[in-house]
């Protein structure tokens, strides 16, 4: 990709300026006076602007629970061209069904280099999934390596929310309600339906990315743990709005005017769609709501632990929960346990646990499992520490050990995660994975 982009790209990184809070309700207004007040549809909207409701739940959903957001933009998102099929690419949808859903534990090295001219969308690879996309309920497992930005693309998911996680580059992420800065260490999560395009501020990225068909994410109760803990809400930064006008005789925005059609892709039901516009979709100039965009940085975490004995279930580092799916990260922690084993120990639950890394090592694995990999463990089966891992652990001088030097995350699910046909056949799986465990010897002594 251009030097020249990617300058451009990381330029207009500089200096963003966020909203703080998890489901808040936000407003925003690139130029003053743009938003209403009052109403949220006035007969004539301020500046000549159209007045635009996008819902990510049913209007009837609790108050607690409601999803939307008032979008007053330059031309309403009727104003389109029929959606064609195009190519889908490397990418897969609920249910899966493809090859049979397969008990053993599975690890895969980082996806390999994209060809020259892949972007975010061209360079997404689906690795498995459950549920069903016209049912909104599952999730979907992806990876994603690209080395161009999508200059003249737009695009949105109307079969479920995005969680981006990248391990290597940062993105910056143009979004109808603003612009959002990306890099390895923070999660973006993008919204159902929303239309964004994914810049690349190095000349290569690559990362991982959860789509939930279901509900959408929200922070885990906190219970006896009280009010405190975990992932804090003012740490998720929402955009402040910024728009385009470009094409069909636009003026220049703040951005530049870039002219010429726009292509608009739509993933609908598991497949991709596409038309080309005579304009950016992303010219929302004011919005209110708590149905938006959000980044985090993993590495603000509040971790919780035990300070006395045994090794608490990785629940306790949930950043994000959903009926579906959970995301839990493992960050930097200190581990002061007396007489406990501290590395996760042997065990069989009935989730089903993708696992990455974005940087360093995991204190669970001593070598195979490296950043942009991935293992999968399906729901019982029998996982845990290999055996380098858990010798050193068992003969460990047990001092307070502070954990920095990697960090990992899981996206976790209620079902079986059945792995895609791709997937199953890549180069890059270890078939070797069972190995891990071989060396575990009999110490019994009755």
């Amino acid at each position: 990709m251009s030097g020249n982009a990617i300058e451009r790209a990381r330029k207009t990184a500089e200096g963003l300026e966020h909203l703080s809070g998890f489901g808040n309700e936000h407003s925003s207004e690139a130029l003053p006076g743009a938003l209403p007040h009052g109403r949220n549809s006035p007969q004539r909207a301020p500046l000549g602007l159209y007045a635009e409701q996008l819902s990510g739940t049913a209007f009837t959903e609790p108050r607690s629970r409601n999803r939307r957001s008032w979008l007053y933009r330059i031309r309403p998102s009727a104003a389109h061209p029929p959606f064609t099929r195009t190519g889908n690419g490397a990418i897969r949808s609920a249910p899966f069904t493809e090859v049979a859903p397969d008990p053993n534990r599975l690890r895969w090295d980082p996806l390999p280099d994209p060809a020259p001219g892949t972007d975010f969308v061209a360079g997404l690879w689906t690795l498995g999934g459950n549920g069903d996309v016209t049912q909104r309920s599952g999730m979907a497992v992806h990876l994603y390596a690209a080395d161009t930005s999508m200059t003249d693309r737009v695009f949105s998911d109307s079969d479920g929310e995005l969680l981006i996680v990248p391990e290597r580059g940062g993105l910056l992420l143009r979004t109808e309600f603003g612009l959002l800065r990306c890099e390895p260490g923070h999660m973006a999560l993008i919204p159902r339906g929303v239309r964004f395009r994914v810049e690349l501020l190095d000349e290569f990225v690559r990362g991982y990315v959860c789509e939930n068909y279901g509900e959408p994410f929200v922070l885990p109760d906190l219970g006896p743990i009280g009010a405190n803990g975990l992932a804090n809400p003012r740490d998720f930064l929402a955009p402040v709005a910024a728009y385009e006008d470009e094409g069909a005789g636009g003026a220049e925005s703040a951005e530049g005017a870039r002219r010429g059609p726009v292509q608009v892709i739509n993933k609908f039901c598991g497949n991709l769609w596409a038309a080309d516009y005579d304009h950016s979709p992303l010219d929302v100039v004011a919005w209110h709501g708590n149905y938006v965009p959000y980044i985090y940085d993993l590495r603000r975490f509040n971790v919780l632990g035990t300070i006395s004995y045994d090794h608490p279930d990785p629940s306790i580092f949930t950043v994000l929960t959903a009926p579906g799916a959970d995301f839990v990260v493992f960050a930097p922690r200190w581990l002061v346990g007396e007489d406990t084993f501290r590395p996760p120990y042997f065990h069989r639950n009935v989730m089903s646990e993708y696992m990455g890394l974005i940087e360093g090592a995991y204190d669970a694995k001593a070598e195979g499992f490296v950043p942009g990999g991935g293992s999968l463990h399906n729901m019982m089966s029998a996982h845990g520490p290999d055996r380098e891992t858990f010798d050193r652990a068992s003969a460990a001088d047990l001092k307070p050990q502070k954990v920095d030097d990697g960090l990992a995350f899981m996206f976790e699910t209620r079902w079986p995660v059945t792995a895609t046909r791709q997937a199953m056949e890549a180069d890059h799986l270890q078939r070797g994975y069972d190995e891990v465990w071989q060396g575990l010897q009999r110490h019994f002594r009755s």
